[in-house]
């Protein structure tokens, strides 16, 4: 005897739209997705651009601070440099040492804060004056009442000399906060003494001073010219710990053509412990660790 087959009868129009509705959303999700790239790695370029990328090894893909933007710098730039690692390449192209001193300048955004730079591309104002500039301890001082840093790198500054004074050594403020005016004379001086290319090499133009953040410091020993500082055992303790209070020293031996000034083993900048401590162990100049971290995190372009 044949079994009868009992035919399914939807007993609904309702379900049969439901099913239709949901074959039709899935054919389209599935549609879409099929040539939506996956990963950053996927993402395609036009043929020119892909191949100038290629000669760069993709830097896109292992830097976050790449620019599209400075494409044709990175590449005019490691023409120029070909020993150069793409890293270096893009790091010092970000910095504008593709270009000469003193042009394609702009003016700080991050003016009160630690981590503002200044250099020869970038400049401070002829107006600035930093916020909560205060004296110098008269014991970590070479003249008291003319002195000056910014509240918070004061008080490193003081915790730093008191440190250095229980290990056994002397280390005073000689210079510090210096105004736009200041350096105008300062600088016209060595102008006139030594002409503005040698000049350049070892001070900054006005606006374009360490010294008017209010968060830099001249140091020396009490005993030798703070030009020798390096010749001085004060100068070890401040390679060794410098950093635990927040201080670097601003332009080290043989990083002159990153910071565009002469090796200066007595000046030192405030930027807080932690920016301190990356760049003192990873041995980079604050121009580096700028571009690499600051800019880039705060999504500020050249």
């Amino acid at each position: 005897m044949k079994k009868q087959v009992k035919k399914v009868k939807l007993k609904s129009p309702v379900i049969v739209f439901l099913v239709i509705i949901a074959l039709v959303s899935t054919s389209v999700f599935l549609f879409m997705q099929k040539d939506k790239p996956t990963t950053k790695e996927e993402t395609k370029y036009p043929m020119e651009i892909e191949e100038k990328l290629k000669t760069l090894n993709h830097p896109e893909k292992a830097f976050d601070y790449f620019k599209f933007d400075f494409l044709e710098r990175y590449l005019s730039y490691q023409e120029l440099n070909p020993n150069l690692s793409i890293e270096d390449i893009i790091t010092r192209v970000n910095i504008g040492l593709d270009n000469k001193y003193y042009t394609n300048t702009s003016v700080s955004p991050y003016l009160n804060t630690n981590y503002l730079l200044v250099n020869k591309y970038i400049s401070l104002g002829e107006n600035y004056v930093p916020d909560h500039l205060v004296d110098i301890d008269k014991d970590c001082s070479v003249n008291y009442k003319t002195v000056q840093l910014v509240s918070e790198a004061k008080d490193a500054f003081v915790n730093l000399c008191h440190k250095a004074k229980e290990d056994g050594f002397t280390i005073r403020a000689m210079s510090s906060y210096r105004s736009y005016d200041y350096q105008k004379k300062l600088y016209q001086n060595y102008v006139d003494s030594d002409g503005v290319e040698e000049a350049d090499t070892y001070s900054a133009r006005p606006g374009f001073s360490e010294h008017q953040t209010g968060l830099t410091v001249d140091v020396d020993n009490a005993k030798l010219s703070y030009t020798d500082f390096d010749k001085t055992n004060e100068f070890k303790w401040m390679m060794e710990n410098a950093h635990r209070f927040g201080f670097i020293l601003r332009y080290p031996k043989d990083k002159e053509d990153i910071t565009g000034y002469s090796y200066e083993s007595w000046h030192y900048r405030y930027v807080g412990v932690d920016i301190a401590t990356y760049i003192y162990e990873h041995n980079i100049t604050l121009d580096e660790y700028y571009v690499r971290f600051i800019e880039n995190k705060m999504g500020k372009g050249n």
